[in-house]
């Protein structure tokens, strides 16, 4: 009998590709709910995924032969990585896969916010020529401050060396990662130097809400401040309030508390939010190109392999 793997998202082919190749019968439904995947995991050793729905104690207990949970992506929130390990099961992720798309994300946010262009393009369209009120800022000279300096956040710093920045990376879990690209260094630095904050670390209990009032107030110049990680960690009245008092330049959010619609209608920071002209907002595809949509299947084929030889 053939080893099952259900793939319950959008994946490039190459992964259903690679497992065939290996041996296994694979399932491809990327339009399952949570509630068709519950009905049948019992049958399947590998379950894929994105970010379709949490993958929590119920799933899990609810498929006593899965072994691999492959996330088709960075971020790990969405699974219970503790209780999978707990049952003997091994999860995998592929950052590698789309921190290329991400740090070009930030940067084109980032530039697009320097210099003004949605609100200069709007401008122009209607018939309105102001030049002094749509005037930008160099990035030569400014310090660009990175928080996670992990795929995602190398990544955005090797698309700035070219702009002749000063970059600080600040990461808790690291230490002695200072490179061509960036210096490591303390929160305190990062407060008091920083022109652009940029956040790429991960959702935990610990970064949750870490974007708040009192963490924005930290910083001593006025800032651009970038999300292109997790919504949850930023707190966006806090960003909005810190808009308000000139505290933030301007802000990049590819990423939001709440997301998708309705959900996001219905926050009370909702009308705030899109009706700022400092806020540029994208819908959470900072990582998701044509080009990382084939990389990160790539990646989690080569783990899956690397997996299956360790068995």
């Amino acid at each position: 009998m053939s080893r099952k793997i259900l793939i319950v998202d959008d994946l490039h082919p190459i992964f259903k590709e690679t497992a065939e190749k290996l041996g296994f019968l694979v399932n491809d439904y990327p339009q399952f709910s949570r509630d068709e995947t519950l009905a049948v995991i019992a049958e399947y050793e590998v379950l894929a995924i994105r970010t379709k729905f949490k993958v929590d104690k119920a799933l899990i207990d609810a498929a006593p032969k899965l072994r691999l949970i492959a996330r088709a992506g960075a971020g790990m929130d969405n699974i219970d990585e503790e209780y999978a390990a707990q049952k003997g099961i091994t999860c995998i992720n592929a950052p590698e896969g789309n921190c290329d798309a991400v740090g070009e994300h930030a940067l084109g946010m980032l530039l697009s916010l320097t210099n003004n262009l949605r609100k200069a393009d709007w401008e122009v369209r209607n018939k309105i020529w102001d030049r002094e009120g749509n005037r930008g800022f160099e990035l030569k000279g400014k310090t660009i401050g990175i928080i996670g300096y992990g795929f995602m956040g190398m990544s955005f710093a090797r698309k700035l060396k070219g702009f002749e920045v000063n970059v600080l990376a600040h990461d808790k879990y690291k230490s002695g990662f200072s490179d061509e690209f960036a210096r490591e260094a303390a929160m305190e630095e990062i407060f008091a130097q920083s022109d652009v904050l940029s956040l790429h670390i991960p959702l935990t209990t610990e970064t949750r809400q870490l974007a708040d009032q009192g963490f924005l107030a930290s910083f001593k110049k006025k800032i651009f401040f970038l999300n292109t990680a997790r919504g949850e960690i930023v707190n966006t009245q806090a960003v909005l309030n810190a808009i308000k008092d000139g505290k933030i330049r301007g802000a990049g959010l590819d990423v939001l508390e709440a997301e998708k619609l309705p959900a996001l209608a219905e926050q009370p920071w909702f009308q705030e939010l899109i009706q700022s002209g400092k806020v540029l907002l994208s819908p959470h595809v900072a990582g998701w190109s044509f080009e990382s949509y084939r990389r990160i299947s790539e990646v989690l084929a080569d783990k899956f392999r690397a997996w299956l030889e360790e068995q």
